[in-house]
C-alpha cells in the first residue's frame, strides 16, 4: 500500500531562494528609464487645502513632475468596499486633509533621493481645523465632523434585535467596557508598486499585493480604464497579514503617472509611511453584557460596538460584521445581540489584519466568560468545558447566522489543558500567593472558533506538465511566506507521483491565471489546494488516455504508478510524465491529449467552489509571570491546540501557529498604536512602537487536533489567522487571573508593565475604577445617526 505524502512533514522548497536572495520583490525590480515617486503628505490632522507651492520642486535637480489631485483628475476611491459615496477618498486631496500623512501632491523624479528632496520643498497652505482622534468624542453632539455633507461621524450603524428581555431574566449579568486597541500591521516588506506601459499597449503593475485579481479590478475602477487594459503579475511578497488586500491610493496615483509620462514608476513606503499613512488593525472599543445563571449556565450575550474607521471608512469600518458573525463563540447561549457603530476620526484608516474582526470577538467573549467565572467562583476552564457547543451538534447554526460546518470543542480545550499542566499551575499560583511571593502566577485559558473561506468560496487552478517531467501549478492564490508552493507541490505530487522538488508554484500573473481571490481569510489550502488536487485529478486522466494512445491499449487497462504510467500486468512498456508531455505536442497523439479544455500539451485546470466557509477552532493556555513591584508581565508556557481540519503539512501548520502566538501575544502585551489629544502619531517609528522580538516569547507548545471538514477534498480548513485569535484574550486572561486576588477585574490591551503597575498600586490603594460605563447614546433607543448597509457588504468583512 502505498504511504500518502499528504499529512507528512516535507521541508519547504520555495525556501533557498528567499534565504539565498534569489527571490524578488516590487522595489528590486528595475527598468530602463525607471522614475521614482514620493508623496506629499499633510503634517496636520485636519485641515482645510488652501493651495500647494510646488514651483521651487519642480526646479530642483533630476525632477520630473510635481503633481496635484487637479493634474491627475482621479476620482475619490474606495480601497475594496464601498459603504458611502460622501466618505470615499481622493487619492490626492482637493479642498481638505483629514489625517497626519494624508497625501497632499506627489514628487516623481530621476531617482529616489532626487525625489525626496523636492517632496520637502512643497509646501501646503493648510487652514487648521478642530481634530476629532477620540471614536467616543466623535459621536458626541457637537464634534468636528470629517464630511459635514454626510451629516455625522457615524459612517456605519447596525443593530440586531434586543435581548433586553433575556438579560433581565438572567440571575447574573457580568458587564464591562474593553478595549481592543489600534496596532499596526507592520509587514516586512511595505506597500510598493511598479507600474509600467507595456509594449502592447496595455499598463503592466507590479503590486505587493495578497489578492492581484482584485487588485486589478479595483485599480481600473480608481484610474479609469478597462480591466483588460492591466496586467498585473505578482513578485515575491514580503508578508501581507490582510494590509494588502485591495488597492491603497498611492497605488492608483503610480499607475496614473505610469500612463501619463509613457515610463516605468515605483514607489515604496517607508516604515514611518507604513506605520503612519497606511492602514491600522483592530481599534474596537467593546461594552459587552454577559448574562447567566447561579450554576454557571451561559444564557445570554451583548456586545455594542464603537470601531475607529479612521479618516476614510472602509473595510475597516465593516470588521464589527464578522466580530458580530462569532459573537456566540462556542458556547450555547440562547440570545446574542451586537449593536455598531462605525466612526469616522482624524486618524489613519483602520483596514484587515490577521483574523480581522474574528479575533475582536474571541477576546470579547473570553474575557467576560472569566469575569463570569470569577464572580461565580467557578474554575475558568470548568465554566468553559460545562458550556461548549456538544461534538454531536454539527452542522450548527448560529444565532448570529454562521453555520459551523463540524467541531469538537472539548477536545482541544482539554487536551491544552493537560499539555500545560493546568492544575499543577493552579497549585503553584496558590502556593505563591500563601508565600506572600511578589512575583504572581496567572493561568489564561480561552477557546475560539472562527471563519475560514469567507465571501468568495470558488478558487482557480492550472497544473500543467513541462517536456522535462517538471510541473507548474498557476493558481488564484500566491504566497507571502506561508509555504504555498511547498503544500501545493505535495497534493500534485500525491496525484501524480512527481517529486516535490520538481513541482513550482509560478507567481500570479493575471494573463495566466483567469481568476482569482487572492490569498486573505486563511482560505488558500481549502479553496486553491482543493482546486489543484482537482485540477491534478484532471491531468491524471488526460494523461491516461494519451498514454492509452502511445500504448495502444485500451484507458481503463493503464494504470499510474510511481510516477509512471502502463498497462496493468506489463510494467516494462512505463510512460513517465516527460515523455507523455513530449507526446502531448505530437500530431500522432495531440488529439488524445484534447480535452475540450483549450489547453494545449499536457495541463488541466478548473474552478473549484467550496460553497460555503469553514470553521476552525481550538483552546489556547497561557501561564504568566507579574512582577508586583514592576508590573513587567513574563510569558512562562504558552500551549495552542489548534484545529484545522486535516493537516496537509505539519510543518507549514506550526509555523502558522507560531507566527500567530507571536502576533496574539503581542498585541496583548507590547503593541499600540497612539495618538496625542492634537492627532499626532506618537508611535511613528519602531524606536516608539513596541514591536517585540523573539527573545520575549518562550519556545511555544503548538499542537493539532484534526476534526476535517465535509465541505471540500481535503478536508482541510484555514489556520493563519488561528493562533492570533486564540492567543490574544490567552494571555490577558492570565495577567488579569495574576491580579485577581488583589480584585483586579479587568485589564485593558495591551497590558504593559505600566498599566499593570498602576491595577496593582490602585488595587492596594482601593480605587480600582469598575470595569463597565454605559454605552454611548449612538446605542440608544431611536438612534440612527450614520449608514445602514445591506447584509451582502456586511458580510464582505467575513472574506477578509
Amino acid at each position: 500500500m502505498t504511504t500518502s505524502i499528504l499529512g507528512t512533514r516535507v521541508a519547504r522548497t520555495e525556501d533557498p531562494d528567499l534565504v539565498r536572495g534569489g527571490a524578488r520583490y516590487a522595489y528590486d525590480l528595475r527598468r530602463e528609464g525607471l522614475l521614482h515617486a514620493v508623496f506629499v503628505r499633510s503634517e496636520l490632522p485636519h485641515a482645510l487645502l488652501r493651495g500647494v507651492d510646488a514651483d521651487g520642486a519642480r526646479s530642483m535637480p533630476g525632477v520630473v513632475g510635481v503633481y496635484l489631485a487637479a493634474d491627475l483628475g482621479l476620482p475619490a476611491m474606495h480601497t475594496l468596499v464601498k459603504i458611502d459615496g460622501a466618505l470615499l477618498r481622493p487619492p490626492l486631496a482637493t479642498d481638505r486633509v483629514r489625517f497626519v500623512g494624508d497625501i497632499v501632491a506627489v514628487v516623481v523624479a530621476d531617482t529616489e533621493a532626487q525625489a525626496r528632496d523636492a517632496a520637502a520643498a512643497v509646501v501646503a497652505d493648510l487652514d487648521p481645523q478642530e481634530p476629532v482622534v477620540d471614536p467616543e468624542a466623535a459621536l458626541a453632539d457637537g464634534a468636528t465632523l470629517l464630511f459635514p455633507v454626510h451629516g455625522s461621524n457615524v459612517a456605519v450603524r447596525s443593530s440586531s434585535a434586543s435581548i433586553d428581555a433575556v438579560l433581565g431574566s438572567c440571575d447574573r449579568v457580568v458587564r464591562g467596557r474593553f478595549v481592543n486597541q489600534r496596532i499596526a500591521i507592520a509587514p516586512l516588506e511595505t506597500h510598493a508598486i511598479l507600474a509600467e506601459p507595456s509594449d502592447d499597449g496595455r499598463l503592466l503593475v507590479h503590486p505587493s499585493s495578497q489578492q492581484p485579481h482584485t487588485f486589478r479590478r479595483l485599480l481600473a475602477e480608481s484610474i479609469g480604464v478597462a480591466e483588460e487594459s492591466i496586467r498585473v503579475v505578482t513578485p515575491q511578497v514580503g508578508g501581507g497579514f490582510g494590509g494588502k488586500v485591495g488597492i491603497a491610493s498611492e497605488h492608483a496615483v503610480v499607475a496614473a503617472l505610469a500612463l501619463r509620462l509613457g515610463r516605468p514608476v515605483r514607489w515604496m513606503a517607508t516604515r514611518s509611511e507604513d506605520l503612519g499613512g497606511g492602514f491600522h488593525g483592530r481599534g474596537q472599543i467593546q461594552w459587552v453584557e454577559l448574562g447567566c445563571s447561579h450554576d454557571g449556565r451561559l444564557r445570554a450575550i451583548r456586545a455594542s460596538i464603537v470601531c475607529e474607521a479612521g479618516a476614510y471608512p472602509g473595510i475597516g469600518a465593516l470588521l464589527p460584521f464578522g466580530t458580530r458573525s462569532m459573537l456566540q463563540g462556542v458556547y450555547t447561549f440562547e440570545a446574542a445581540q451586537c449593536e455598531i457603530a462605525s466612526v469616522a476620526t482624524n486618524t489613519a484608516p483602520t483596514g484587515a489584519y490577521r483574523g480581522a474582526g474574528r479575533p475582536e470577538a474571541a477576546a470579547l467573549i473570553e474575557r467576560a466568560v472569566d469575569m463570569a467565572a470569577d464572580e461565580l467562583g467557578i474554575d475558568p476552564l470548568q465554566l468553559r468545558l460545562d458550556n461548549l457547543i456538544p461534538s454531536g451538534s454539527f452542522p450548527y447554526t448560529t444565532l448570529t447566522g454562521s453555520t459551523y460546518d463540524s467541531g469538537d470543542y472539548a477536545l482541544p480545550l482539554r487536551e491544552a489543558a493537560r499539555i500545560a499542566g493546568y492544575d499543577g499551575w493552579r497549585d503553584e499560583q496558590r502556593r505563591r500567593r500563601e508565600a506572600g511571593d511578589p512575583v504572581l502566577v496567572g493561568i489564561g485559558v480561552a477557546a475560539y472558533v472562527e471563519i475560514t473561506a469567507g465571501g468568495e468560496s470558488s478558487e482557480y487552478a492550472r497544473v500543467e506538465v513541462h517536456v522535462d517531467g517538471t510541473a507548474t501549478v498557476h493558481a488564484g492564490t500566491s504566497s507571502h511566506g506561508q509555504g504555498h508552493q511547498t503544500a501545493y507541490a505535495m497534493i500534485v505530487s500525491e496525484a501524480t507521483g512527481i517529486p516535490v522538488d520538481r513541482i513550482v508554484l509560478a507567481p500570479v500573473d493575471t494573463d495566466l491565471v483567469r481568476s482569482g481571490g487572492g490569498t486573505a481569510g486563511s482560505r488558500s489550502m481549502q479553496l486553491g489546494g482543493s482546486a489543484v488536487k482537482k485540477a491534478s485529478d484532471l491531468l491524471v486522466d488526460k494523461a491516461r488516455f494519451l498514454a492509452a494512445s502511445v500504448l495502444e491499449a485500451d484507458p481503463a487497462d493503464v494504470v499510474l504508478d510511481g510516477g509512471s504510467f502502463a498497462v496493468r500486468g506489463v510494467p516494462s512498456r512505463a510512460l513517465d510524465w516527460a515523455v507523455l508531455a513530449r507526446a502531448a505536442s505530437t500530431d500522432e497523439h495531440r488529439a488524445a491529449a484534447d480535452t475540450g479544455d483549450g489547453l494545449a500539451g499536457l495541463a488541466a485546470h478548473l474552478d473549484f467552489d467550496q460553497g460555503a466557509t469553514t470553521f476552525p477552532f481550538g483552546a489556547h493556555v497561557s501561564v504568566v509571570e507579574v512582577d508586583s513591584e514592576t508590573g513587567r508581565v513574563r510569558v512562562l508556557r504558552h500551549v495552542a491546540v489548534d484545529d484545522c481540519g486535516r493537516v496537509i503539512n505539519p510543518a507549514l501548520v506550526e509555523g502558522q501557529q507560531h507566527g500567530g502566538m507571536a502576533a496574539g501575544i503581542s498585541q496583548a502585551l507590547y503593541e499600540e498604536i497612539r495618538y496625542d489629544a492634537d492627532g499626532n502619531l506618537v508611535t511613528s517609528t519602531f524606536a516608539e512602537y513596541a514591536f517585540p522580538s523573539a527573545a520575549e516569547f518562550p519556545s511555544f507548545d503548538a499542537v493539532s487536533t484534526e476534526t476535517p471538514t465535509p465541505l471540500n477534498p481535503l478536508g482541510a480548513k484555514g489556520i493563519g489567522e488561528a493562533a492570533t485569535i486564540g492567543s490574544t484574550p490567552a494571555v490577558q486572561n492570565a495577567v488579569v487571573d495574576a491580579l485577581s486576588h488583589l480584585g483586579v477585574r479587568h485589564l485593558d490591551l495591551p497590558c504593559t508593565a505600566e498599566r499593570v503597575w498602576r491595577a496593582i498600586e490602585d488595587a492596594r490603594a482601593g480605587t480600582l475604577p469598575d470595569p463597565w460605563r454605559e454605552r454611548p447614546a449612538v446605542f440608544l433607543a431611536g438612534t440612527t445617526a450614520g449608514a445602514s448597509v445591506d447584509e451582502a457588504t456586511a458580510r464582505a468583512a467575513d472574506g477578509i
